[in-house]
């Protein structure tokens, strides 16, 4: 049967309008499976004055009021909110909540900067820790800059999980996760927890200040089973400095 003019224009309209409609829903579901911080994709149709604009959402900071609790004695206080933020920013990368670690490369290298935090207790143990010949290249003692460029020898800034244990170059070791876009080449760089002669306490009585590793957060040789059966796998290490 012929159709007439009317009814051609009838199912025209019809299917402008289902084209409309699964459009739109197609950037409703896409748009739900955004991640928040990320870069729009470009392209895509021009909005009309007709369309609200998207509401803008909430700085990802904010997840931070998920989680207070004192900053421990001894312990910076703008690193430790850093550290905090990073255990809700990354929340479900972590198996445990109740510890964390904080390397303060703030200060020289015989102090002991590396902080290990009860966030329950809040209590903190403290011990020698080194940073990486690319972070200190005149060997000064104090940490001058972060890299997460493979082969640069530095110490990487950011938020890490501890992972899995394993033996290698260093004996005993733990692999380190980076989960920031400071340090996420930790993996690949194999960026490590190990024991290291040159991270004990006598190196200090000798040379004023502990060695440098190639980025590696080394610690003294009596000190690693200590560190390991209480950071465990699946907690926050935290790197920075102010």
């Amino acid at each position: 049967m012929v159709e007439s003019v009317g009814e051609q224009r009838g199912r025209l309209a019809n299917v402008s309008h289902s084209r409309r409609a699964f459009v739109k829903t197609a950037l409703v579901a896409g748009g739900a499976l955004a991640i928040p911080g990320c870069v729009s994709a470009p392209g895509g149709p021009p909005q009309t004055a007709a369309v609200a604009p998207t509401p803008i959402q909430p700085p990802p900071a904010a997840v931070v009021a998920k989680r207070s609790y004192p900053t421990p004695p001894g312990v910076r206080h703008e690193l430790f909110q850093k550290a905090v933020a990073s255990l809700d920013r990354h929340d479900r990368r972590f198996r445990y909540h109740d510890r964390l670690a904080i390397a303060d490369f703030t200060p020289f290298s015989a102090k002991p900067r590396f902080q290990l935090i009860d966030l329950h207790a809040g209590t903190v143990r403290n011990m020698l820790v080194t940073h990486g010949s690319g972070s200190d290249r005149g060997h000064t003692g104090f940490l001058k800059n972060f890299s997460n460029v493979p082969d640069s020898e530095a110490t990487s800034e950011g938020a890490y999980v501890t992972a899995n244990y394993y033996y290698g170059q260093h004996d005993h070791s733990q692999r380190l996760i980076g989960l920031d876009p400071t340090n996420n080449n930790a993996l690949d760089r194999a960026i490590v927890i190990h024991a290291a002669w040159y991270a004990n306490a006598d190196m200090i009585a000798k040379h004023g200040m502990i060695g440098r590793s190639q980025g590696c957060f080394a610690v003294g040789e009596t000190e690693l089973a200590g560190l390991f059966a209480w950071l465990g796998e699946g907690r926050l290490l935290y790197a920075g400095r102010v």
